[in-house]
């Protein structure tokens, strides 16, 4: 099986090629950072689409900073929609399986339980509406999709708020974080997981987190407790911290549909154990 995966640089990216990699079995995985394949580019996909004749397609790439995609629209929908809709439309040609990462911001963040797969779409940010015109675009024109939602990443060698609180921790006395905004922290590595087992005969869109949510606050709290930081993680709301583009308050995910398959992934706070020792392997292996 020849496995594709573009935006292999990312954190998501990086971990299904390590996973794809370590596993045994007779994938072949041919991996794409942002810097090889510009998934815009429509001929350069066909080109490379025709050298390898995937059997499976996975796009971690995406135009991810909320607050530049309301200063760069333009550049948002055609990374987050045309280019998702190019390798689309490329995998149908190879009967390929489509994998598309897409994210919560699919939705407004105003309700107060966990979102289910066909609950109502509702963007209020670029980034949001720009993914969401990815799925729209994939769901009417890709024979063999599996539309994977997933909410605050935080994986290895890369920006991502664990390691952001971390290196604060290092220099500031005390933290302030917001309170008001809810999520499910979610390693990476576990979502590479739950992909693979759903690739071979999963099709639809699903929701992959850690189980279990949280507040950022809570989320700085546990980091802190866990890497044994006597640093004051202090609770502030929305309005005290500024954002050039609102966040949503509420980002859950129900996983309900995922767990009917058999998947339950461990809780954030698990999670973020594996995580942390990870890192600290690492850094103390070099």
């Amino acid at each position: 099986m020849k496995i594709i995966i573009t935006g292999a640089g990312g954190q998501l990216g990086k971990e299904l090629v390590e996973a794809l990699i370590t596993r045994e079995g007779k994938e072949r995985v041919f991996p794409f950072t942002k810097e090889q394949l510009d998934i815009t580019n429509r001929e350069q996909i066909q080109r490379l689409f025709a050298e390898i004749e995937p059997n499976v397609v996975i796009n971690c790439a995406a135009f991810t900073s909320v607050d530049v995609c309301e200063e760069e629209v333009e550049k948002a929908y055609v990374v987050n929609g045309i280019g998702p809709y190019y390798l689309g439309m490329e995998a149908n040609k190879y009967k390929a399986k489509f994998i598309h990462i897409s994210t919560d911001y699919v939705f407004s963040g105003d309700q107060s339980l966990p979102y289910k797969e066909d609950d109502l779409t509702n963007p209020h940010t670029i980034y949001g509406k720009s993914k969401l015109l990815g799925e729209e675009l994939l769901l009417r024109n890709c024979s063999d999709l599996l539309i994977i939602r997933t909410s605050w990443l935080y994986g290895h060698e890369g920006k991502n708020f664990v390691n952001t609180m971390i290196e604060l921790s290092k220099k500031m006395s005390s933290l302030k974080v917001v309170c008001d905004q809810v999520g499910s922290p979610t390693y990476t590595k576990d979502v590479a997981i739950a992909i693979l087992s759903l690739m071979s005969d999963k099709t639809g869109i699903y929701h992959v987190t850690n189980s279990g949510a949280c507040s950022w606050y809570e989320f700085a709290k546990e980091i802190m407790k866990q890497i044994n930081s006597s640093v004051e993680v202090i609770s502030i709301g929305s309005e005290e911290y500024v954002y050039k583009t609102p966040r949503p308050s509420y980002s859950v995910l129900s996983t309900d549909r995922l767990n009917q398959s058999g998947i339950n992934l461990r809780n954030w706070e698990s999670a973020l154990l594996d995580y942390l020792k990870k890192e600290y392997d690492s850094h103390h292996a070099n």
